[in-house]
């Protein structure tokens, strides 16, 4: 690659050096930060039947732009929002600094995006691929408090690297170019990963509800989603040969002798895993820590909200116990890991949820999951289930982190790459 004839310092540490006819300047003079705000929520009128764009953090895609969103404004609400012109740079203020991300279409944001709308002297587009590689700049220049804040005044003083317009035009071209390259190979990459989940997903739907053997003689199961079995296994209730706990209520004081433990909530229960970065403590009596100390194997499953989901304990802390959003089952006989598989497969196609009683939120209460209906093969035909679906599953995982690395390099060098055009270390003019 080219580079241009002569160089000088930009001043701006994680920038280095710039071509010597550019210009280092800053945001507030190529453009206005507006922050966005929230339409009052309490009038319906602001959203309901809306069709205009109102962008939270979440929806903001990077150089995807986002072009539809969940919720939207009324012509009354967009009259209470502040409107961005198409091709503004939407970056996330608060929480996850420097997301960033854009629309083609004219949209609102909330007040937790501080939107970049670019003046003339800037591309939009030159503007959307220089906003990518600031990361940097939004991190260093956030408030440092419980929940980091980039605000108004910080953003309107980062630099920002101003090539002449022409230049800036062809940068934007010779990017649009490579990176719409890259995009299609990573697309590519996502395509398989697709490909290979589901291979994944349909080789545990048919081992746990069909067996390993082809030729055994098959039965109908009475459940009509699943359809025949291999006619030696039961079909039982789950509190019939596991014994089913239900957690304790929130104890927030000592009420005499009692001890402060760590627990399991909802949060904590993730499909196929056990989220201990976030555990909480609370007051347990003698009788509780009996009762509700968890021991390695034991099957937990989600009680509320996104209800069913499925992990096996394996002594990820010395001690822990469970809250009342949490389900237990310990088995005497059975082998947990193919009912955790089993279970997965009843999460994934929404049987939990469809038979769950529902107030405000779904519950998956001790009775409705004691009630619920498993297969049960004989204890040897599980382990092996277990074993194959462990192999199998294994090897496809390995393959889908191998693409999902392909995917990593893919990014960070097509991150590199607008990194090093936008500020001229390789010369596209």
């Amino acid at each position: 690659m080219d580079r241009y004839s002569s160089y000088k310092d930009s001043g701006v540490e994680w920038v280095g050096k710039i071509p010597s006819h550019w210009i280092n300047s800053r945001l507030k003079h190529v453009s206005e930060i507006v922050t966005g705000n929230t339409p009052p929520t309490k009038d319906e009128d602001n959203y309901e039947g809306g069709e205009f764009l109102w962008v939270k953090p979440n929806e903001i895609n990077g150089l995807i732009p986002t072009n539809d969103t969940k919720q939207k404004l009324t012509i009354k609400g967009r009259s209470l929002s502040r409107v961005l012109p198409p091709f503004s740079v939407l970056v996330n203020g608060i929480g996850r600094i420097g997301v960033f991300g854009f629309s083609e279409l004219p949209v609102s944001t909330n007040q937790q995006i501080n939107s970049i709308v670019f003046n003339d002297k800037v591309d939009n587009r030159y503007g959307i691929f220089h906003v990518s590689m600031m990361k940097e700049g939004f991190l260093s220049n956030s408030e440092k408090v419980v929940v980091p804040i980039l605000n108004k005044t910080k953003q309107e003083n980062l630099e920002f690297i101003l090539p002449p317009l022409s230049e800036q035009q062809q940068i934007v071209s010779f990017l649009d170019d490579k990176t719409q390259k890259i995009d299609s190979l990573i697309q590519q990459k996502e395509k398989k990963i697709e490909l290979l989940k589901e291979k994944r997903t349909s080789l545990i739907n048919h081992v746990v509800t069909k067996g390993l053997n082809p030729n055994v003689e098959m039965k109908d199961s009475g459940v009509e989603w699943i359809g025949e079995i291999p006619s030696h296994w039961s079909v039982l209730p789950v509190g019939y040969f596991g014994d089913v706990t239900l957690g304790k209520m929130l104890t927030n004081e000592d009420k005499g002798g009692y001890s402060l433990k760590p627990y399991l909530r909802s949060k904590n229960i993730q499909i196929g895993k056990v989220y201990i970065e976030d555990i909480k403590e609370m007051w347990f009596s003698d009788s509780e820590l009996d009762k509700l100390r968890l021991h390695d194997g034991d099957l937990l499953f989600n009680e509320g909200g996104d209800v069913g989901r499925t992990c096996i304990w394996k002594n990820e802390l010395p001690e822990c116990y469970i809250q009342n959003s949490v389900n237990r089952v310990r088995f005497k006989e059975d082998n947990q890991y193919y009912f955790l598989y089993l279970s997965t497969l009843y999460h994934s196609i929404g049987y939990y949820d469809s038979i769950v009683n529902r107030v405000s939120i779904p519950h998956l209460t001790k009775e409705k999951l004691e009630s619920v209906r498993f297969l049960r093969p004989p204890k040897e035909e599980q382990q092996q289930i277990v074993e194959y679906l462990d192999k199998q599953t294994e090897e496809i995982d390995t393959l889908i982190q191998l693409e999902q690395k392909k995917i990593d390099t893919l990014k960070e060098y097509r991150q590199s790459l607008i990194s090093e055009v936008v500020t001229g270390k390789i010369k596209v003019v």
